[in-house]
């Protein structure tokens, strides 16, 4: 009985390769699913424009460039 080992291989590879394309394709549908079922249940919360709100990032942003003035200053100097 003769038997093609070459042949054999590639018939191995193509299903193995097969199972794995089939495993992926699950997973993302099954992923895709979830997610869809999780964002119907549990929306992302609508985020609020308040006219007084939008004021507050200029301040912290002034003292978050003055701390990062004063930090290269410092190291700058050597210390």
């Amino acid at each position: 009985m003769e038997t093609n080992l070459v042949l054999e291989g590639f018939k191995f590879m193509g299903l193995g390769m097969a199972t794995v394309f089939t495993f992926l394709v699950i997973m993302i549908v099954c992923m895709n699913l979830m997610s869809s079922i999780i964002h119907r249940f549990f929306p992302e919360p609508q985020a609020s424009v308040e006219p007084h709100v939008q004021a507050q990032p200029q301040q912290d942003n002034k003292k978050i460039i003055a701390a990062i003035t004063a930090a290269i200053s410092y190291h700058r100097q050597g210390k």
